[in-house]
């Protein structure tokens, strides 16, 4: 063989070795809404799923002319790809049990203006109704690929979970999920990435499980509730004086956490960067009374914080909600519970560790303001990066102000029946005030 022929063979190997071995279909898409509906009947478990066309990958989609989608020639391919993408992006259970045997009932591609999905009859209708015209002129990139399965089950009574997987479908894939069960009201569902096991008609036990083990991570996982409590407790770590203090903080947030979970709090697109504003003045405020050794009853104080911690807790709750079926109050105390049994762990873990730290040989005085001082830095700039967007909206409305005086006045009677109650307590015979540590110590 020829030595000049030897490197063009390398590198006819090299450059088929980098090719790809199977050209995708076409790209993948970056917004993708899947729309189903989800009820049993009877022995079977019916399941209508759509999705863009443009979702399928690695189908070869029949097209003619410009790009049409040739209908004679796409029910097998459209099969291939409900199978593939479809059947295989769905998991469900019966009592915590897999289904198995599903079968494809029909396919049908629609136009992207039909509305047929916006009721389960009226899907179910169009599904099993005539498909297409064969000459109908549908881009197949802007077609919709609508499918009928079918699941055997034990009885329409049981609970039943779904597992979806359709974030393979695009870079960025929302699902609308409706669940009729039977003799019940149908539940929506919101979802997007890879939301996991969701329990579609929840028991009350798997709403309190779920939703006490959110308000748990919650609380471990934010940095913000880290720095309150820690200046919460600086000045005040002995039980005696740890525990009216808490308490109160619990009871505030409590209350707004269950007012704004039943819809009692403000919606404007401005009232969720308000809170986390405040709620990082709240950190800055506790670490400058700290340091200057002035401050008000801490009692009252942490129970006005705890008002406007409800609301934050709101926000990570609501989108949640969702999830708890016919159980929205197990889920709201249940959410409740796990943020109280986290922060207890937090308190325990400061006051030890505030504890040793003092033991070491560091002054109380010294060491409070250093750690003051340390929290205020991540809560300066969270306030001014929040707090900058704040600017956008129009403050001035009847809505706003009428909402703002409403929850105002609330709060204000709410921390004056705290403050008597407390107060009430000290006074009774053979109770006095705890004296703040910090300032013993500076005595």
């Amino acid at each position: 063989m020829s030595r000049g022929i030897v490197p063009l063979i390398i590198l006819a190997a090299v450059m088929v070795a980098m090719g790809p071995h199977k050209v995708a279909a076409h790209d993948v898409p970056t917004d993708v809404r899947v729309q189903s509906f989800i009820k049993p009947e009877g022995q079977r478990l019916n399941v209508l799923v759509r999705v863009p066309l443009r979702a399928i990958l690695d189908v070869d989609i029949p097209k003619r002319g410009p790009g049409y989608l040739d209908l004679t020639r796409a029910e097998a391919p459209l099969r291939e790809g409900a199978t593939g993408w479809i059947v295989g992006s769905l998991e469900f259970y019966e009592e915590g049990k897999r289904l198995t045997g599903e079968r494809i009932v029909a396919v049908r591609v629609s136009l992207p203006s039909d509305p047929s999905f916006r009721s389960y009859e009226e899907a179910l209708t169009h599904i099993e109704g005539a498909p297409l015209p064969p000459d109908t002129e549908l881009y197949w990139d802007q077609g919709m690929l609508d499918v009928w399965l079918e699941y055997p089950i034990q009885s329409p009574q049981s609970h039943f979970s779904i597992r979806p997987t359709f974030w393979r479908l695009g870079l960025g894939v929302r699902m609308t999920l409706r669940f009729l069960p039977v003799d019940a009201d149908s539940h929506a569902f919101e979802l997007g990435g890879d939301p996991g096991l969701i329990a579609l008609d929840p028991s009350g036990p798997q709403t309190a499980r779920r939703f006490a083990e959110s308000g748990l991570l919650h609380v471990m996982a934010g940095t913000g509730q880290l720095l309150f409590l820690l200046c919460l407790v600086i000045p005040a770590r002995r039980l005696a004086a740890l525990i009216p203090v808490v308490a109160s903080f619990i009871v505030g947030y409590s209350i707004t956490l269950i007012g704004s979970s039943y819809g009692l709090a403000p919606t404007g697109p401005w009232f969720p960067p308000l809170i986390e504003t405040l709620l990082a003045l709240t950190i800055i405020y506790l670490a400058f009374e700290n340091i200057s050794s002035w401050r008000l009853d801490r009692r009252v104080t942490a129970f006005s914080f705890g008002l406007l911690y409800g609301f934050g807790f709101s926000f990570v709750l609501r989108d949640s909600l969702q999830f708890a079926g016919a159980h929205l109050l197990t889920a709201v105390l249940s959410f409740n519970a796990g943020i109280v049994f986290g922060q207890l762990i937090l308190l325990i873990v400061l006051v030890a560790g505030l504890e040793l730290l003092f033991q070491m040989g560091i002054g109380e005085r010294i060491g409070g303001i250093i750690l003051s001082a340390l929290a205020i830095h991540p809560s300066w700039h969270r306030t001014a990066d929040i707090g900058a967007g704040l600017v956008q909206f129009s403050w001035l409305d009847a809505a706003l102000l009428s909402s703002v005086l409403r929850w105002t006045t609330v709060m204000v009677a709410l921390i004056g029946i705290d403050w008597f109650v407390f107060g009430f307590m000290e006074s009774w015979p053979g109770t006095r005030r705890q004296e703040d540590p910090v300032v013993r110590a500076e005595e």
